[in-house]
């Protein structure tokens, strides 16, 4: 456990923390020597596991050659490869890959190349930003504006720039009784004309969602035609798509980008976590061409930039998690695993009384918590039923990703499971083994 007297500033003052030690492959050790599957990837981050010898190996032979070259005054190979490699296998129109250190300033960066876009075409009228509620799009002050979680907004709302949040794709709550998936998703595409037209179509610059919902919601899908719904209605109104793909892209849900399930093309595509696998922090904005045209027609820059954007180990680890990806068919195998995730869930959890939905796509899953299966009355927020069932997971060796306020910001519990690309049947089996046990402890806990 960590020292009484740390001096970081952790996330929780009074909670001691595990000092991890070793990881390898999909387990992490500590000081103690006790093992961890990682279950969560962290924060769907290790894709690829830890330690993968083939990405090591491309971060010590970048560091030998450069290690960093500011991006004012050089490019390196490394980070222009990354780019062309990204920008292959993005969806039609993207041109152009835009580099930074993690998924919020990836967001912070699309919100102000979205804002930059409508002044370089002549519309700096268009000022406004429409995202959803219960979305999470990032810690930092732009994204944290767009983001519709109010726990994480409630006290830092007076920094936070207006933003006109609509209804989250939330199936398992927000579609009625009798109500079809499609008419559901056609009823919160209306929700959002409707929010457009108060604006005013010819003052909103873009609609800023997660394909797939993450941290805040617990791996919310969308229903069939809602997205697409949504692309025709902003491309109506000259409003920008953007698409966070931060923690559910690169590959985390079956392929590389979640929107190629959807059959929809954005403006903006932010990407990270999977991006370079947690060797390295590095994010990007992927970019369609117009946009990038647009700059070069106009000021000839893009008017935003960090110190270590383009960073050329980061680009090297990223280039190479991207690499083994592609090469080792990973996206079937995450095809192939989440069906096997998902039958694993719905053995141990499916006639559970206490999990009310059982979502996700790929190696992206989570379960919801309900007090009452039948009228899916949440617990009483005051017991945190998701921390103790991390809690419990970590006494069991096994690391997952619990979340509260899953509902609104305040009610609701859900755990989210995001396990390495290269995990094997037999560790699915023990997370959701040890889940199940977790999970039942922390019930018997609060009653």
């Amino acid at each position: 456990m960590n020292a009484p007297d740390t001096r970081i500033l952790h996330r929780q003052i009074h909670h001691r923390l595990p000092v991890a030690a070793h990881a390898c492959g999909v387990t992490i050790t500590d000081t103690a020597g006790r093992d961890y599957i990682d279950a969560s990837g962290g924060a769907a981050v290790s894709c690829l596991g830890h330690g993968h010898p083939e990405v090591i190996a491309a971060m010590h032979a970048q560091i030998d050659r450069v290690a960093y070259a500011h991006t004012s005054f050089f490019t390196t190979d490394v980070a222009e490869e990354l780019a062309a490699e990204l920008v292959r296998t993005a969806p039609a129109g993207v041109t152009h890959a835009y580099f930074v250190s993690g998924g919020s300033e990836a967001v912070e960066a699309a919100l102000k190349m979205a804002r930059q876009y409508f002044v370089e075409i002549g519309q700096p009228q268009r000022r406004h930003f429409i995202a959803r509620q219960q979305s999470y799009h990032g810690n930092t002050l732009g994204a944290l504006a767009v983001g519709g979680n109010e726990w994480r907004r409630r006290q830092f709302a007076p920094l936070l720039i207006p933003v006109t949040h609509v209804s989250a794709c939330y199936e398992y709550r927000g579609r009625a009784d009798g109500e079809t998936a499609e008419a559901y998703g056609q009823r919160l595409v209306q929700e959002l004309a409707g929010a457009i037209d108060r604006l005013g179509g010819e003052n909103v610059i873009a609609f800023v969602a997660e394909t797939v919902g993450g941290a805040t919601s617990g791996a919310l899908t969308p229903v069939p035609g809602y997205l697409q719904g949504v692309r025709e209605l902003c491309s109506r109104h000259g409003i920008l798509l953007i698409l966070d793909e931060v923690m559910c892209g690169m590959g985390r849900t079956g392929t590389l980008h979640a929107c190629e399930q959807e059959g929809v093309v954005p403006d903006l595509i932010t990407i990270a976590k999977g991006l370079g696998g947690g060797y390295q922090p590095i994010g990007a904005v992927l970019a369609q061409g117009k946009i990038v045209d647009a700059f070069a027609k106009g000021s000839g820059l893009f008017q935003h930039g960090h110190t270590y954007l383009g960073h050329p180990v980061a680009c090297a680890a990223a280039l190479a998690v991207q690499r083994v990806i592609h090469r080792d068919g990973l996206l079937s195998q995450v095809q192939r695993l989440g069906h096997g995730l998902r039958e694993r869930l719905q053995a141990a959890f499916g006639a559970h009384d206490h999990v009310g939905d059982i979502r996700g796509r790929g190696m992206f899953q989570a379960i919801e918590l309900v007090a009452d299966r039948a009228s899916k009355t949440p617990f009483d927020p005051a017991l945190k039923l998701h921390a103790r069932i991390k809690a419990q997971c970590m006494e069991r060796g096994l690391m997952v990703y619990p979340m509260g306020g899953t509902i609104d910001g305040a009610r609701g519990d859900h755990v989210l499971l995001a396990p390495p690309f290269i995990a094997t049947d037999a560790d699915l089996d023990a997370i959701v083994g040890r889940l199940a046990d977790a999970v039942q402890a922390a019930l018997v806990s609060v009653r």
